[in-house]
Protein backbone atom coordinates (compact mmCIF):
# COMPACT_ATOMS: atom_id res chain seq x y z
CA UNK A 1 0.00 0.00 0.00
CA UNK A 2 0.90 3.90 -0.65
CA UNK A 3 0.83 5.73 2.66
CA UNK A 4 -0.76 9.04 2.11
CA UNK A 5 -0.86 12.67 4.27
CA UNK A 6 -3.47 15.02 3.70
CA UNK A 7 -3.11 18.42 3.55
CA UNK A 8 -4.37 21.70 2.66
CA UNK A 9 -8.13 22.00 5.14
CA UNK A 10 -9.52 24.70 7.18
CA UNK A 11 -12.48 27.66 7.33
CA UNK A 12 -13.87 28.97 4.35
CA UNK A 13 -16.99 31.12 4.09
CA UNK A 14 -19.69 29.98 1.69
CA UNK A 15 -18.25 31.11 -2.24
CA UNK A 16 -14.84 30.55 -1.28
CA UNK A 17 -12.11 28.40 -2.52
CA UNK A 18 -9.76 25.93 -1.09
CA UNK A 19 -6.72 23.77 -2.40
CA UNK A 20 -6.22 19.94 -0.43
CA UNK A 21 -3.43 18.18 -1.48
CA UNK A 22 -2.08 14.48 -0.42
CA UNK A 23 1.03 13.51 -0.50
CA UNK A 24 2.44 9.75 -1.08
CA UNK A 25 5.16 7.91 0.03
CA UNK A 26 6.34 4.08 -0.13
CA UNK A 27 4.98 2.02 -2.66
CA UNK A 28 5.02 3.40 -6.58
CA UNK A 29 2.88 6.29 -6.92
CA UNK A 30 2.22 6.22 -10.36
CA UNK A 31 0.58 2.85 -9.96
CA UNK A 32 -2.11 4.01 -8.18
CA UNK A 33 -5.32 5.59 -9.40
CA UNK A 34 -6.43 8.40 -6.47
CA UNK A 35 -9.54 9.67 -5.46
CA UNK A 36 -10.94 12.25 -2.86
CA UNK A 37 -13.79 10.75 -0.59
CA UNK A 38 -15.41 12.90 2.55
CA UNK A 39 -17.38 12.35 5.22
CA UNK A 40 -20.07 14.28 6.94
CA UNK A 41 -20.62 14.21 10.33
CA UNK A 42 -23.60 11.58 10.65
CA UNK A 43 -23.29 10.61 7.31
CA UNK A 44 -21.71 7.80 5.46
CA UNK A 45 -18.39 8.69 3.56
CA UNK A 46 -19.05 9.50 0.21
CA UNK A 47 -17.22 9.71 -3.18
CA UNK A 48 -15.79 13.13 -4.60
CA UNK A 49 -13.17 12.74 -7.30
CA UNK A 50 -10.61 10.28 -8.62
CA UNK A 51 -7.71 10.68 -11.14
CA UNK A 52 -6.08 7.63 -13.42
CA UNK A 53 -2.66 6.78 -12.59
CA UNK A 54 -1.77 9.36 -15.62
CA UNK A 55 -4.42 11.93 -15.11
CA UNK A 56 -5.74 10.88 -18.58
CA UNK A 57 -9.19 9.98 -16.77
CA UNK A 58 -11.11 11.61 -13.92
CA UNK A 59 -14.36 10.96 -12.23
CA UNK A 60 -16.74 13.22 -10.05
CA UNK A 61 -19.45 13.21 -7.76
CA UNK A 62 -22.40 14.49 -9.58
CA UNK A 63 -22.68 17.38 -6.60
CA UNK A 64 -19.09 18.66 -6.79
CA UNK A 65 -19.40 18.25 -11.12
CA UNK A 66 -18.14 22.28 -12.17
CA UNK A 67 -16.73 23.08 -8.86
CA UNK A 68 -13.81 20.53 -7.99
CA UNK A 69 -10.93 19.80 -10.31
CA UNK A 70 -8.77 16.29 -9.38
CA UNK A 71 -5.11 16.69 -10.58
CA UNK A 72 -2.10 14.67 -9.56
CA UNK A 73 1.68 15.52 -10.17
CA UNK A 74 3.81 11.56 -10.24
CA UNK A 75 7.07 14.08 -9.83
CA UNK A 76 5.51 15.51 -7.04
CA UNK A 77 3.84 11.78 -5.87
CA UNK A 78 0.65 14.00 -4.67
CA UNK A 79 -2.92 14.61 -5.93
CA UNK A 80 -4.80 17.49 -5.69
CA UNK A 81 -8.39 18.55 -4.78
CA UNK A 82 -8.80 22.30 -6.29
CA UNK A 83 -12.38 23.70 -4.52
CA UNK A 84 -14.11 26.45 -5.84
CA UNK A 85 -17.39 28.10 -4.91
CA UNK A 86 -17.41 26.19 -1.75
CA UNK A 87 -21.12 25.47 -0.35
CA UNK A 88 -22.01 24.50 3.67
CA UNK A 89 -22.90 21.26 2.21
CA UNK A 90 -19.31 20.67 1.61
CA UNK A 91 -18.37 20.51 5.26
CA UNK A 92 -16.60 16.96 5.74
CA UNK A 93 -13.65 15.91 6.69
CA UNK A 94 -11.78 14.92 3.38
CA UNK A 95 -9.83 12.08 2.28
CA UNK A 96 -7.50 11.05 0.21
CA UNK A 97 -7.10 7.16 -1.04
CA UNK A 98 -5.69 5.47 -3.73
CA UNK A 99 -5.95 1.98 -5.83
CA UNK A 100 -3.75 0.42 -7.57
CA UNK A 101 -4.44 0.27 -10.80
CA UNK A 102 -2.43 1.03 -14.28
CA UNK A 103 -5.69 1.96 -16.45
CA UNK A 104 -7.35 4.53 -17.51
CA UNK A 105 -10.55 2.54 -16.60
CA UNK A 106 -11.68 4.00 -12.52
CA UNK A 107 -11.21 1.32 -10.20
CA UNK A 108 -14.51 0.55 -8.38
CA UNK A 109 -14.84 2.74 -5.61
CA UNK A 110 -14.87 0.27 -3.04
CA UNK A 111 -11.03 -0.67 -4.05
CA UNK A 112 -9.40 1.85 -2.47
CA UNK A 113 -7.79 0.66 0.00
CA UNK A 114 -5.03 3.15 1.06
CA UNK A 115 -6.20 6.01 3.04
CA UNK A 116 -4.88 8.92 4.62
CA UNK A 117 -5.87 10.24 7.77
CA UNK A 118 -8.42 12.96 6.62
CA UNK A 119 -8.58 17.07 6.76
CA UNK A 120 -11.38 18.74 7.57
CA UNK A 121 -13.20 21.35 5.20
CA UNK A 122 -15.71 23.77 7.06
CA UNK A 123 -17.43 25.98 4.82
CA UNK A 124 -19.52 28.33 7.06
CA UNK A 125 -22.84 30.06 5.26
Amino acid sequence: QVQLVESGGGLVQAGGSLRLSCAASGRTFSNYAMAWFRQAPGKAREFVAAVSWNGGSTDYADSVKGRFTISRDNAKRTVYLQMINLKPEDTAVYYCAGARQRTQAMPAKTNFDSWGQGTQVTVSS
